[in-house]
């Protein structure tokens, strides 16, 4: 049984158990647990709230999906089992194509990820059928299959939880991505267009109200996002946190 939402530790009990479930229920495999242990460290450093900065680089993300052409939304198990709800939600609101796709890849996985994608609304979800896959060039893991109705045709994805690899391989292939990724010195975070340093519960909540209020507005093309700046600054924040601390 889920912890309550009201427990005192609400935050990281509450997404640790979500995550629990989706191991048992054939979402995540044993590797994105040990990979949400090390998100947990980085959420604690940047004080376990969104930042100013973070709040600039959802924005921005919510005006790229907005502009964007052929948006796709790129879901993984821990992904699934955290934001099912909101994935679905911003699909809507944006237009993205919702695809999944896998690191540790299986057809079990797959047909468990869409389906609780389906329980929260979603009408399609790609990358679950060979008949349309294709291959990123210059990536060795599963996840260079890719469906060439999603991700393949794709001006903008938004790559949650991301390995650096695919990320690298997705801009060399002409690719914008955005990611939310905790650690903002990672390959992923530094080599993205626009990265939001966020615990990706807590970021995709407010990227679908952003993208709802700014939906209703008539959206120029997407100014530029200095993604170094906005690095450097979360970087910057880690630093103060941790003189705090060592100073406590």
């Amino acid at each position: 049984m889920l912890i309550p939402k009201t427990h005192p530790r609400a935050t990281s009990l509450y997404i640790r158990e979500k995550l629990v479930q989706g191991f048992k229920g054939g979402l995540v495999v044993e590797e994105g647990l040990l990979a949400h242990g090390r998100g947990e460290m980085f959420d604690y450093l940047i004080g376990e709230k969104t930042s100013k900065t973070s709040h600039k680089a959802i924005k921005a993300a919510a005006r790229a999906l907005l502009a964007a052409k052929s948006p796709v939304i790129s879901v993984n198990g821990n992904f699934a089992a955290l934001c099912a709800k909101e994935i679905v939600e911003l699909s809507k609101i944006t237009g993205s194509k919702i695809e999944v796709n896998l690191f540790y890849a299986s057809e079990k996985r797959k047909k468990a990820i869409a389906n609780i994608l389906k329980k929260n609304g979603a009408k399609e979800i790609l990358g679950v059928s060979p008949k349309f896959a294709k291959k990123i060039p210059k990536l060795d893991s599963a996840r260079r299959v890719v469906d060439k109705r999603g991700i393949f045709s794709a001006d903008v994805v938004l790559v949650p939880l991301e390995d650096g690899d695919r990320t690298i391989a997705l801009k060399k292939f002409g690719k914008d991505v955005i990611t939310f990724d905790l650690n903002p010195m990672s390959r992923t975070a530094q080599t993205a267009d626009i990265t939001i340093v966020d615990n990706v519960v807590r970021g995709m909540k407010i990227l679908v109200d952003v993208c709802k209020k700014l939906a209703k507005e008539e959206l120029e093309e997407r100014p530029k996002f200095d993604n170094k700046k906005n690095l450097k600054k979360s970087i910057g924040t880690i630093r103060k946190n941790l003189r705090r601390m060592a100073n406590a």
